[in-house]
């Protein structure tokens, strides 16, 4: 390939300018992203904000029902909504969305229920709801292994003639991982429809973006596998969905992968179980609440005369009920069969798994006599 060309590939997959690309400021004022991003239509902003409304009450629930022992442990969104609902919104109902154990917002704006989302978390299954019946698939602990996960099923889609598009959602630490950048790998070279959207908070539970890695934007990371690559301002709604929109379009297009940088914080602890004390001080906390992604959405739609009291009062009636829901739904107790671990492990149980559960029931019932 001549020089030319390959400078001309790599300026079409490096981030345009360097800078977030951003369409509504901290301010709540709009803003230029310099022709890249599509403001979304006013219908679509009102669902952005009806649906970070709900979904931040549902994380500080979530997050109260830790705290309470109802759960064994939450990871908190708050700080991240706009990654969470932007992306879950963008995408169609044919497409697949591969989560990690932090975004349960994102998991509840598709459409599972508030318990059978923190089911996972409440200790009763691996999945506590339905991967098909949502296209959403189970949320992944490992780090980075949804990544592979993800451009398996959309590399699959394609062979099979499916208008089917994978986003897989990551961390920062997560591109440390070998799995994202073999994920990447794979993606580019068979040009999948597969978007990655890296939610670039900044810590790995305590270590520092700046300790991870040394490159200037991870966004910059897709352009070595030949993935044309964006950085969003991941605190504006409005940027992400439109970001992911565009991905989306663009695979379906047959245009191939595309790898999102969202630059964004996470608020609250790694999780309830976390200090973040001793790695983080509270003037960085309190310097990005006041890029709060909901108090700017919601600035930029009451100057526009989008939102008024009556509107905002109703969502903030849906939210307090989803809470309670969510509330009741896990106060109740659960009678737990220990056989059904041994349950959709594979699609025929394997020699060795029988033997297992065989053994369990017997020393459960050696107890019951006892």
């Amino acid at each position: 390939m001549p020089a030319t060309a390959v400078s001309d590939r790599i300026a079409e997959l490096l981030p345009p300018g360097g800078f977030p690309l951003g369409l509504i400021d901290a301010d709540g004022q709009p803003t230029d992203a310099g022709g890249v991003l599509n403001p979304p239509p006013p219908e679509a902003l009102l669902e952005l904000h009806r649906r970070m409304v709900v979904g931040r009450r549902f994380d500080t629930q979530a997050t109260a029902l830790a705290r309470q022992g109802r759960l064994a442990v939450y990871p908190s969104s708050r700080g991240q909504e706009a990654c969470q609902i932007g992306v879950a919104l963008a995408l169609r109902e044919q497409d697949w969305l591969f989560p990690t154990y932090r975004d349960s917002v994102a998991v509840l704006t598709r459409g599972v229920g508030g318990v059978e989302v923190l089911s996972m978390m409440r200790g009763e299954w691996h999945c506590g709801y339905d991967p098909y019946e949502h296209r959403v698939a189970p949320q992944c602990t490992p780090l980075a292994t949804n990544a592979l996960h993800a451009v398996g099923l959309a590399h699959a889609a394609r062979l099979k003639g499916e208008d089917t598009v994978a986003l897989v959602l990551l961390g920062d630490g997560a591109t440390s991982e070998g799995d994202t950048h073999e994920a990447l790998n794979f993606a580019g070279v068979w040009n999948a429809p597969v978007v990655f959207l890296v939610q670039n908070n900044g810590y790995a539970i305590s270590v520092p973006l700046s300790k991870q890695t040394a490159a200037p934007a991870l966004a910059c990371k897709g352009v070595g596998y030949g993935v044309p690559s964006l950085l969003v301002d991941g605190n504006d709604a409005a940027a992400v969905f439109a970001a992911v929109r565009c991905a989306v379009e663009r695979a379906t297009a047959g245009g191939g992968p595309t790898f999102i940088e969202a630059l964004t914080y996470r608020v609250d602890a790694h999780t309830s179980a976390d200090d973040p004390t001793r790695y983080r001080d509270d003037a960085e906390v309190q310097a990005w609440l006041t890029r709060d992604p909901l108090a700017r959405l919601e600035k930029h739609l009451r100057a526009t005369g989008l939102l008024d009291d009556e509107r905002a009062r109703a969502v903030q009636e849906e939210a307090e009920q989803v809470a309670a829901e969510a509330r009741e739904g896990l106060s109740a107790e659960v009678e737990v069969d220990p056989a059904a671990l041994f349950e959709h492990v594979y699609a025929e149980p394997t020699e060795n798994l029988l033997e297992q559960r065989a053994r369990l029931l017997d020393e459960l019932a050696e107890e019951e006599q006892s």
